[in-house]
């Protein structure tokens, strides 16, 4: 496992150069909002780290010291909750940040999916610069405010809708989450295994597969592999999503 604590040394080094400027991630992020020169200057407050799968930014319970830009990959967040059970509340991709809304301790706990690269900024560091930074500051709100939109359409998912809408809503939803690798059109990337689909919807493995089967066996979708699939059908899937089938 990845210590957040220690990092290799590679991800140790601050970078010799500016890498802010080729990163694929900056239009989809809050420093796309910035200018080279403020970009030269988030570069020096910034630890770049390589994770492989299963390595952990955060874990639940610790000192909220950081703060995290995903650039490259995907990562599950999740709450253990105190019988055991685990709630996926998320998945990040290239573009989303990380430790925004916290406390002094962070709530939840982060691991990559797999081989993913993220900026990791000291948290305090990062504030002082949002102080004195204004478009930093107002892409930050930006972001804040999708990710709250984000949170009531995921109350909306859980509270109301049906297992077969929850699934169409997941699959359909999911290529804008992830816009550095976009695919052909009606294409969807599943990095995460069902296991993390089903705890991220509130659903049993058993109940995600049975779904997918259903749609498959319809021609809603057809499965080109365990981690892709293909919407042969967008307008009856969505159908589906809002409860109209």
């Amino acid at each position: 496992m990845f210590d957040i604590n220690v990092l290799p040394t590679d991800c140790a080094q601050k970078r010799a150069a500016n890498a802010c400027s080729g990163c694929g991630a900056r239009e989809h992020s809050v420093c796309g909002a910035l200018d080279d020169r403020q970009l030269d200057r988030l570069d020096t407050l910034a630890d770049q780290m390589t994770l492989q799968p299963g390595d952990v930014l955060v874990r639940q319970g610790d000192p909220a010291n950081h703060l995290f830009n995903i650039t490259s990959g995907s990562v599950r967040v999740y709450r253990l909750l105190p019988d055991g059970r685990r709630q996926i509340t998320g998945f990040l991709f290239a573009g989303d940040f990380l430790g925004l809304a916290t406390g002094d301790t962070y709530a939840f706990s982060a691991e990559a999916i797999e081989t993913s690269t993220a900026c990791r900024f000291r948290r305090n560091e990062y504030r002082d610069e949002v102080r004195n930074n204004p478009a930093l500051e107002a892409a930050l709100l930006d972001r804040v405010t999708h990710d709250l939109a984000a949170a009531q359409a995921q109350m909306l998912l859980l509270g109301r809708k049906t297992a077969q809408e929850r699934i169409a809503s997941f699959l359909l939803d999911l290529p804008a989450h992830d816009p550095c690798r976009p695919g052909p059109a009606d294409h969807v990337r599943l990095p995460m295994t069902r296991a993390e689909i089903a705890d991220y919807l509130g659903l049993t493995i058993e109940t995600v597969s049975r779904v997918l089967t259903r749609f498959k066996t319809s021609g809603v979708i057809r499965l080109l592999s365990l981690n892709e699939l293909r919407i042969e059908d967008p307008a009856r899937l969505r159908a589906i999503a809002e409860g109209e089938i």
